[in-house]
């Protein structure tokens, strides 16, 4: 035990190993919504709502296991998302696809699998000194590219084989990662365990102008991220009639290249303010979405514009949580984490349902689009003004 405890690298890997997994499962509706919605006669709105649901649960629930886990530690938190997730993965593979209803329940359930990310944040955290955690924290949110393994395999799954296979694969995964997560993971040497009742830490955490701070941002940044990996293969097949295959694929890409920023984000939040590498890939954001607003052809300029925003989102979530570890009391970064990402689920959670509206009434995403470079913009003034603020309460 000793021996793991001074191997912060290790534990880093197995946790965004479990966030991985477990964003994996959490994803696993996304890539099936268009066959759903064929063979249920969905509508635009229905599809919608059937790839959200997961994301909106999942994000919530980051609260109160954001909470647990400043008490209880990411060692027993791991294990136990991972298990509780198998339940709703096997009952959507075997018995939960036939109707809307059925599907609903189980991405209800479906989403304790998001609520990994409050899990793995303060564990990262707790083993890593600040002038690294930026970093850290941004190799551990590589995890959300469980999303990319979900949209590159989970068709071809069920192409190759039956409907079950993507599940009952994602369970098995998931159950041999509980097991592991059990046996080698262990919570930092010195951790901070908060004493008092999780409602006094939920009220001191809302009380905290990082929280709140953190969670605007996140909304935009990682909620933007969030529906685009959830929402960009239906785009794809009504904007520019793409096959189902080929749509998830460019989603995985879309998914890939945020991944690989988030670190990078948070690498450059160690060496420069976390708020300017914020200013500059909310600016990035908004440039990219008034350009797609306009459904240019996608080769080359809907493609470019896409991958502009997937590392600018990638980018923006890695700082955001490089602000929240270096500004966040180190008893309270579960508790703050909790609520900043469900910030950013909910964030993920809206997009898609105003897409799908949007579609259904004018058949275009254009107005989609403008409003979420409107919604960067508004983001990206919020950062400049607590920059102006903290630069004259220094002064």
């Amino acid at each position: 035990m000793s021996t793991t405890r001074n191997r912060p690298g290790v534990m880093l890997a197995l946790a965004t190993i479990g966030f991985a997994v477990n964003f994996w499962a959490w994803a696993l509706l996304s890539p099936l919504a268009a066959t759903f919605t064929t063979d249920l006669r969905l509508s635009s709105f229905q599809q919608s709502l059937l790839v959200a649901v997961p994301v909106v649960v999942g994000s919530l629930g980051r609260i109160p296991v954001g909470a647990l886990t400043d008490r209880f530690g990411g060692r027993v938190m791991f294990p136990l998302v991972s298990l509780a997730t198998i339940v709703p993965v096997l009952y959507l593979g075997l018995l939960g696809h036939d109707s809307l209803a059925a599907l609903l329940i189980g991405g209800f359930f479906l989403g304790i699998g998001g609520t990994a990310f409050a899990v793995g944040v303060p564990f990262v955290n707790a083993w890593f000194p600040p002038s690294r955690r930026g970093f850290a924290v941004g190799v551990f949110g590589m995890g959300m590219g469980g999303t990319a393994i979900s949209a590159l395999t989970t068709v071809k799954l069920v192409d190759a084989s039956t409907l079950r296979t993507p599940f009952l694969l994602t369970a098995a995964v998931l159950a041999v990662y509980a097991v592991i997560a059990w046996l080698v993971l262990r919570d930092a040497p010195g951790r901070a365990v908060p004493t008092t009742p999780f409602t006094s830490r939920l009220g001191a955490t809302v009380r905290l102008r990082i929280t709140w701070q953190a969670a605007a941002l996140y909304a935009v940044a990682f909620g933007g991220y969030v529906a685009f990996s959830v929402y960009l293969p239906a785009y794809l097949k009504n904007a520019y009639g793409l096959t189902h295959a080929d749509a998830a694929n460019r989603m995985a890409g879309f998914v890939l290249l945020a991944v690989l920023m988030r670190p990078v984000g948070g690498w450059l939040s160690d060496r420069v303010a976390a708020s300017r590498v914020l200013a500059l890939s909310l600016a990035a954001v908004v440039g990219g979405a008034l350009v797609q607003a306009f459904t240019p052809g996608l080769a080359p300029v809907g493609t470019a514009a896409f991958l502009l925003m997937a590392a600018a989102l990638g980018t923006g979530s890695g700082a955001t949580f490089a602000l929240v570890a270096q500004k966040a009391p180190a008893n309270q970064v579960g508790s703050v984490t909790g609520v900043v990402g469900a910030a950013g689920g909910v964030g993920g959670f809206v997009p898609p349902l105003i897409m799908g509206a949007v579609y259904g009434s004018y058949h275009s995403y254009a107005l989609g689009l403008v409003l979420l470079a409107i919604v960067a913009l508004a983001a990206l003034a919020l950062d400049l003004i607590s920059v102006g603020r903290r630069r004259a309460a220094t002064a």
